[in-house]
């Protein structure tokens, strides 16, 4: 009866990963020489280690030349599963550390998303884990999910999906942020024909601003450009001169912050998502039951009442 762990009964081959990643060293280098540098290891050592591999897998993997070296057709075949090797062996080892270590999780939540009724029912479940919260900026989720500043963020869409996991937790209206002063703020609701023409700031991630600026307009008409603004107080400041106006979350926060500006409900657009994104194929069990909390208990807040 073959091995659970074989491929159609084949004999299987103890590998070490050290020498596998010798080896991909030397391949990518081309050089025998600058690999062992880069290894902290002698020349004579290195090769060594890769004539044993060899030997194991019964094929010249590279050939030494004058000029560095190069790898053989078996070399090429190999190269490909050393890297998937070691990749594996990467994930496994971070798996296993998230396993080891299920009691700390960092979440994160980016700009006016309120995450705190599943925080306080993911400590209520685990009250011996340590949970701690990190407010992130606006297009801060993806990089500090990838860069692990955080487990889990809470953002609002659309962001960069490499090498993250997301998942949607509800759709929330959009509306129209601008001056007390302009001509709109006084109506009730708009549409997005009634601001065809209005001049909107942009940010400098193109995906989200070709989302919230509605860039281009559905009958393929460009949105009107204003200046790039990725500061907040610079935002408001350039919407408070009254001759801007910019689409927002309905629930959005900023008139109980900014006096001088409101929201009008925008009809006739679709809604915004706000989403849960954690690392791919790493969640510990904190992570996992921080997304039940998060499903059964968050939902989009209610808009600030209006103030005429």
């Amino acid at each position: 009866m073959p091995d659970a762990g074989s491929d159609s009964g084949l004999s299987p081959v103890d590998l070490d990963l050290r020498v596998v990643r010798y080896f991909v060293a030397v391949a990518e280098y081309g050089h025998f020489g600058r690999a062992a540098a880069a290894l902290h290891m002698t020349q004579p050592s290195l090769s060594r280690q890769i004539r044993g591999l060899e030997k194991q897998l019964g094929a010249m993997l590279l050939l030494r030349t004058s000029q560095g070296s190069r790898l053989t057709d078996p070399g090429q075949a190999f190269l490909i599963h050393a890297r998937t090797m070691l990749a594996t062996a990467a994930r496994a080892a971070a798996h296993t550390r998230a396993a080891a270590a299920p009691h700390t999780i960092t979440i994160g939540y980016t700009t006016n998303l309120v995450i705190g009724a599943a925080v306080r029912e993911l400590r209520r479940r685990h009250p011996d884990a340590e949970v701690t919260t990190r407010h992130l900026p606006w297009n801060g989720a993806h990089p500090a999910v990838t860069e692990h500043v955080v487990d889990i963020a809470l953002t609002r869409l659309p962001t960069p999906a490499e090498g993250v996991e997301i998942e949607v937790i509800y759709q929330e209206p959009r509306a129209l942020l601008l001056s007390r002063e302009h001509r709109l703020a006084s109506r009730d609701d708009v549409e997005l024909a009634d601001i065809a023409d209005e001049i909107m700031p942009r940010v400098s991630d193109p995906v989200w601003d070709a989302f919230w600026r509605i860039d281009p307009r559905p009958d393929g008409r460009p949105a009107p450009d204003g200046p790039v603004l990725d500061d907040a107080a610079d935002l408001f400041d350039y919407l408070t001169a009254g001759d801007a106006v910019l689409i927002v979350p309905a629930d959005s926060r900023v008139p109980d912050l900014q006096p001088e500006l409101t929201t009008i409900p925008l009809r006739d657009v679709s809604p915004g998502q706000v989403a849960l994104m954690h690392r791919t194929d790493e969640s510990s069990s904190l992570v996992r039951d921080f997304g039940d909390c998060a499903r059964e208990l968050l939902e989009p807040g209610e808009p600030s009442p209006r103030r005429r």
